[in-house]
């Protein structure tokens, strides 16, 4: 599976000056990133924003740093220096690339998944899957050790704790009885399949940890 790429922290939206008559052109666009209010120029928040579009291709896993360079690249606005742009944005923190085949430790050590919608439950229909949206729109759906994660992780120092502690959770109760072995990797892929969805839906954020 190809290395995907998503946006990590809070969109906080355009700063605009304290000066009459109003100027129309933000003084910058914020985002929440663990303990800092970053600053972007306004490309900078344009190349950031362009992670969360085409939600049908993250489904698919297909979005990566080289796709999200193409588009900006022939976007009706082009961007020519996209990627600059895009590395520039990796190195801080900002975009994050994974491998939800690979070894999913080292990025979810650093990083916490944190709920933004609300979990709207499962249905006659489809019983096995959790949706979660606004209101009685659902956005994504996701099996239940996802939703269970998307809900609770933010209570563990980092997401792959979240998982070990998911999976210690699942053995103690499947004790005596037949049930399928969880572990933190699995549980982590699990996550990772479907994180790309929740964060450009707007069901979840990804952070980072804060260093103390």
């Amino acid at each position: 599976m190809s290395t995907v790429i998503v946006p990590a922290g809070l969109s906080m939206g355009p700063r605009y000056w304290y000066v009459r008559p109003p100027d129309p052109t933000p003084e910058c666009y914020e985002v929440h990133l663990g303990d800092d209010l970053v600053e972007l120029t306004e490309t900078e928040a344009a190349v950031w924003a362009a992670a969360f579009l085409y939600p049908d291709q993250h489904a698919k896993l297909t979005v990566t740093r080289d796709s999200l360079v193409r588009m900006l690249e022939t976007a009706p606005k082009p961007e020519p220096h996209a990627a600059r742009y895009v590395d520039d944005l990796i190195a801080r923190g900002l975009l994050v690339e994974f491998d939800p085949d690979g070894d999913l430790q080292p990025v979810f050590s650093r990083h916490k998944l944190l709920p933004l919608a609300q979990g709207l439950g499962t249905t006659p229909e489809e019983p096995d899957l959790h949706r979660i949206g606004i209101g009685d729109k659902a956005a994504v759906a996701v099996p239940i050790q996802v939703y269970t994660q998307w809900s609770y992780a933010f209570l563990h120092a980092n997401l792959w704790d979240a998982c070990a502690f998911y999976a210690d959770q699942s053995e103690e109760e499947a004790a005596g009885e037949k049930l399928l072995e969880l572990t933190a990797a699995g549980v982590a892929r699990d996550i990772a399949i479907n994180l790309p969805m929740m964060v450009v839906t707007g069901c979840a954020f990804f952070d980072p940890v804060v260093q103390t």
